[in-house]
């Protein structure tokens, strides 16, 4: 009998594309729970929207009762939580739904699934699976040495990272002291098709093309591990089948890029790509260097070994196959990103502090 998965955060960036492969590449039956939030884009949900096998719940996972309600009556075998607020920027100066969402909606699904996973019965209740998806953040930052280990002390930087790091103890908590059968992943930078264009790729991918200034912060020295969205996905499936619970699995895409080198990289393709169309000087003449944000991390790169070892999960994808797949889908898709940035977010500078404030 086909396994039914709550996904929630499923009209988000990662979370489409996990309710897009459990249909396209299993048997599953997939609830999608969603806020809704700005960041959240049903569109993305088109390929599957009719599928009989796929259901979209407009709800709040800090809303205990009716998760509990939903779990109940769709007979749930797993949770994937993805529902989360993400942007550093955006923490930086509203961090309350950072709390509301990662820590508070964290604590009501755990609550809401215990509550139901204590009535299953037999096999059922020993194949339930709670995973938490996380975040490399958590970690901190590195200097120019050194891995991102599931071993690695937590010292988050951000009021994201730090409501996602309190979300992750609540996981491993409930299940030490409840026995509740969960497990956490943590990932390195995602990015990919599907992605709201406040974050680097797409924003610089989309400032390009219309011409306006591509941002860097600081001297564009900062270092991402870059994995892309579809091996991500692939890798939460291998953990939610076959993870050992109560641990934790570092996914990352063995792909270090300084931000500098990762727009010049774009730049490059898009002048490829766009031709005589490209502005004079080429799409790299558009760098400006901007003030960096407040607590950037200098550095974060991911040890995937445990995950490579127990479970057989490798990206397939480097980072400049993924990069052109990625730059070619903006440059296909102008109707999924056209209404985002005329309608909620026009590419403008997120996360500065008024330093007169309080």
């Amino acid at each position: 009998m086909p396994r039914t998965i709550l996904v929630t955060g499923g009209a988000g960036f990662i979370g489409s594309e996990v309710c897009r492969y459990l249909i396209r590449e299993t048997d599953a039956r997939v609830i999608n729970v969603d806020k809704l939030t700005y960041a959240a884009n049903v569109r993305s949900l088109d390929p599957i929207a009719n599928n009989p096998r796929y259901r979209l719940v407009e709800a709040d996972i800090a809303d205990r009762e009716s998760m509990a309600a939903l779990i109940a009556e769709e007979q749930v075998d797993a949770v994937m939580n993805l529902a989360a607020e993400s942007h550093v920027d955006r923490s930086i100066t509203g961090a309350a739904p950072f709390i509301e969402t990662n820590i508070v909606g964290t604590f009501s699904l755990l609550e809401a699934a215990r509550a139901y996973w204590n009535e299953l019965e037999g096999e059922r209740k020993q194949a339930f699976r709670f995973l938490h998806i996380s975040t490399d953040e958590v970690y901190g930052s590195l200097g120019a040495d050194g891995y991102f280990t599931e071993e690695t002390p937590y010292q988050p930087s951000s009021p994201y990272s730090a409501s996602k790091a309190s979300s992750d103890h609540l996981v491993l908590a409930w299940h030490h002291t409840y026995g509740f059968p969960a497990l956490i992943s943590n990932c390195s930078n995602n990015y990919g098709p599907y992605h709201f264009p406040e974050k680097l790729i797409p924003l610089i991918i989309l400032n390009a093309l219309e011409g306006k200034k591509l941002p860097i912060y600081g001297k564009g020295e900062n270092v991402r591990d870059w994995l892309y969205v579809e091996d991500h996905v692939r890798a939460l499936w291998t953990i939610l089948n076959g993870g050992r619970l109560g641990e934790k699995y570092n996914v990352g895409g063995n792909n270090e890029w300084k931000n500098i080198d990762v727009v010049k990289r774009i730049c490059a393709i898009l002048d490829d790509v766009r031709g005589e169309e490209s502005p004079a000087g080429g799409h790299a003449s558009l760098i400006e260097f901007v003030t960096d944000r407040p607590g950037h991390d200098a550095r974060y790169a991911i040890d995937a070994t445990k995950l490579k070892d127990e479970l057989g999960w490798e990206p397939q994808e480097t980072f400049e196959t993924g990069l052109e797949k990625t730059v070619r889908w903006y440059l296909d898709n102008e109707d999924w990103w056209r209404p985002l940035r005329e309608g909620r977010y026009d590419g403008s500078r997120l996360g500065l502090l008024d330093r007169k404030a309080g």
